[in-house]
């Protein structure tokens, strides 16, 4: 009989000291290095460098300089070669360059190469290790899922990601690890302008995008197309051991391939009547069509009688997403001054069945009736808001804004089996559920920068109504509350190129549609996710501290943090009366959380950049749930290493590797685990276009690995949720970058 084997990596983050780090860190510039010295081998047409002394001036090889880091004070910005970072009072801007590893990608790859910003296959985004992060589109919460919005958006049709770990008034409360606002190109440049790519790989992956932009007088028409052929291999083990009188065990094997087709339009136009009034109507939309492809087997153990089993499923599933925004924008005569109105209405619908075919293999084969899964869903969101600025003088200003929002989502499940020569419900599922959600919000703030202090204090209301019913009346309930949001940002020049910052706010976290979804795919026979209709929202005060310091070849930028938190949402496993596993979400009753993080740039060379970041917190979760303590406490960290070379011949090489500390709770245990990614570039055509190679999970070790244990079972998991991936991507640009300068509507004050 097969067994599972769950162990540390020979290369470890934990445990290991300094030592270890060190000699992981070294490994890694061994490798790049490596790497890059047989790039120039092959750039010198076979000819290597002399050993001992690469690059020196007998060798006839010009390294072309980099553009030195500068800084300037009050809002402090640091410039480096692309991605520029630009260090606000309520947040980080990172403008998308030239880093080689998310050319080629989609946002996930995009947000992988931004420090404190973690972005998994499954859909999920960490900000400082916190999955509670409110992604925006454009400013504004898209209705699209999180998996979605990581893999169909082109990484070519980004402009820019603005990270706020701790968000002024003007945004939305929601997110206690912070907001990340993911700003798509609208670009105005005179006549034609745009960049089109191409993309292929290995697993099959086939990529073309091209982003647009016409400039004619009062006229800015800007254009995103994309299409995207992707496959995806995923691999999961499970050991299961009951540890009560039933002594069964189970090994469980599952190979996953998955398919998506996807095509993308971002269509939109700005209109300027005159010099102080902008015009702006823009439409989204984005259709995927998802083949997905599972084999699970299964071995039972039970007092030393052995059975196998295996079910085969396919699956087919149909979205279509579609947004609709306007915006009218004001200015006046007084710089800075401007009132926007925005609205936006988005709409989606999914189809989705799975059919399912379970056989037993050992010892007497037979067939279990077939079963299928329908799942039909769509959306209705329209949001609606205004905001205004009023600059009293260069120094200071005051802003005032509302917003309503109104979302409706239907999701129809059922589930059948195929006995008697005829489609009957399976164990009852056969439900519709209604969700809807009115939040309505108004908020102020006040900025000022007198002499060396830069600060802003802000104060937002929200109130929200949700209601919940379903065919059945199961889970029918209605939740009204309101809750006040204070924001306060603080800066101070402590002296030249060093500058301190203080921020705090107050966050809310609603429970997101998967959690409160009662419906659960049957996919799997052992093991199911049910949603929690009852779930509250949770609620945190965020307070955090930062440095920033620059050298002339260093930059280091150290923070504390600090989160309290009331209600928060955590995961529970049990044994149902079927011997299947239910994993569901709950409210625990509180949550502390403290952290330190430090972010540092080096250019020891003008040919050579390397950066990293590392990261280090503990919590303590509190409280009790069906008569269980979940009081817990543990510390986690985890780090990223960048380094970046600028090879003769306009070639660009880069490495990076991502390390995760282990993530505990009171009833599972995740450990530690490591990945790496290169990836190779060479300016084409006058620098207009860029050939670029590049891989991801390269060492294929992105593997999460689990151990669930309560009193009356053990769960060991490794999820290896995508395979190694490779890219080779071309793109040209219609005009030099040179010439660009952005449209002046600001996206609705959100710059």
């Amino acid at each position: 009989m097969p067994t599972l084997r769950i162990s540390q990596s020979n290369v470890s983050f934990n445990g290991g000291g300094a030592q270890s780090q060190k000699s992981a860190g070294a490994g890694f510039i061994r490798i790049c290095l490596f790497v890059a010295g047989n790039l120039l081998a092959i750039a010198a047409h076979g000819q290597a460098l002399p050993a001992g002394r690469p690059g020196s001036p007998t060798d006839s090889i010009r390294v072309p300089s980099m553009k030195d880091d500068t800084i300037s004070l009050r809002e402090v910005k640091i410039v480096a070669e692309k991605p520029e970072v630009d260090v606000q009072l309520d947040k980080k801007v990172y403008r998308i360059g030239k880093d080689i590893l998310s050319q080629s990608g989609a946002v996930a790859d995009v947000l992988n190469g931004i420090p404190s910003v973690a972005a998994d296959p499954a859909g999920t985004v960490r900000l400082r290790g916190n999955n509670n992060v409110t992604i925006l589109i454009n400013g504004r919460r898209s209705g699209l899922p999180p998996a979605s919005i990581l893999s169909q958006i082109p990484a070519g049709s980004i402009e820019r990601i603005e990270v706020m770990t701790s968000p002024s008034a003007r945004y939305d409360a929601s997110g206690s690890a912070g907001t990340i606002n993911i700003v798509l190109k609208k670009n105005a440049r005179d006549k034609i302008s745009g960049q089109a790519r191409v993309v292929v790989g290995q697993p099959n992956d086939y990529n073309l995008n091209a982003n647009l932009n016409y400039k004619a007088g009062n006229w800015n028409i800007f254009a995103t197309l994309g299409g995207r052929y992707s496959d995806y291999t995923g691999f999961y083990a499970t050991q299961q051991t009951a540890t009560d009188s039933q002594a069964v065990s189970l090994e469980k094997v599952q190979h996953e391939n998955r398919h998506d087709d996807g095509r993308l339009i971002y269509l939109g136009g700005d209109y300027q009547f005159n010099s102080n009034n902008t015009f702006t109507l823009a439409y989204f939309k984005n259709t995927t069509k998802d083949i997905d492809g599972t084999t699970l087997d299964y071995t039972y153990s039970s007092s030393g009688a052995d059975s196998l089993l295996t079910r085969t499923g396919s699956s087919l599933e149909n979205r279509s997403y579609n947004q609709f925004e306007a915006n009218y924008t004001r200015t006046f005569g007084r710089e800075g001054q401007k009132l926007t109105f925005d609205m936006q209405y988005d709409f989606w619908d999914s189809d989705k069945t799975w059919d399912l075919f379970t056989e037993k293999t050992f010892p007497t084969p037979a067939a279990f009736p077939a079963v299928r899964t329908v799942s039909k869903g769509d959306s209705r969101d329209l949001v609606m808001q205004s905001d205004f600025v009023y600059p009293f003088n260069n120094q200071s200003s005051f802003e005032a804004g509302l917003k309503t929002e109104t979302r409706s989502v239907l999701n129809d499940y059922k589930a059948w089996q195929y006995l008697h020569d005829t489609w009957m419900v399976l164990d009852g599922i056969d439900n519709k559920l209604s969700y809807k959600e009115k939040i309505g919000a108004v908020y102020t703030q006040y900025k000022s920068r007198p002499g060396k202090i830069t600060y802003q204090f802000g104060v937002r209301y929200e109130y929200t109504g949700v209601s919940i019913q379903d065919r059945k009346g199961d889970f029918s309930g209605k939740k009204h509350y309101g809750r006040i949001f204070p924001t306060i940002n603080l800066s101070y020049v402590l002296q030249e190129a060093m500058t301190i910052q203080a921020n705090y706010s107050r966050r809310i976290n609603r429970p997101s549609l998967w959690y409160l979804y009662p419906f659960n795919e049957v996919t799997d026979l052992n093991a199911q996710f049910v949603g929690n209709p009852a779930l509250n929202p949770s609620f945190t005060h965020v307070a955090e501290l930062a440095l920033t310091k620059q050298w002339d070849k260093v930059t280091l930028s150290p923070t504390a943090f600090a989160h309290f938190t009331t209600a928060p949402v955590l995961q529970y496993t049990f044994r149902n009366e079927k011997n299947v596993m239910i994993t569901m979400p709950f409210n625990l009753s509180r949550e502390k959380r403290y952290g330190a993080e430090l972010s540092a740039t080096y250019n020891p060379l003008p040919w050579l950049s390397v950066n990293g970041q590392w990261a280090w917190y503990l919590f303590g979760q509190y409280g009790a749930y069906r008569d269980i303590n979940f009081n817990f406490s543990s510390r986690s960290w985890n780090g990223r290493l960048n380094m970046r070379l600028k090879l003769p011949w306009k070639i660009a090489f880069q490495c990076r590797l991502d390390a995760q500390g282990p993530d505990n709770n009171a009833q599972s245990q995740t450990r530690s685990y490591y990945y790496l990614a290169s990836g190779v570039s060479r300016s084409l055509f006058k620098s207009r276009g860029a050939l670029t190679l590049d891989g991801t999970n390269i060492l294929n070790t992105n593997k999460v690995r689990t151990l669930t244990a309560t009193d009356n079972y053990r769960i060991d998991r490794i999820s290896n949720f995508n395979a190694a991936r490779f890219r080779l991507g071309f793109a040209y640009r219609f005009t030099s970058s040179e010439t660009q300068t952005f449209r002046s509507r600001k996206e609705a004050n959100r710059d």
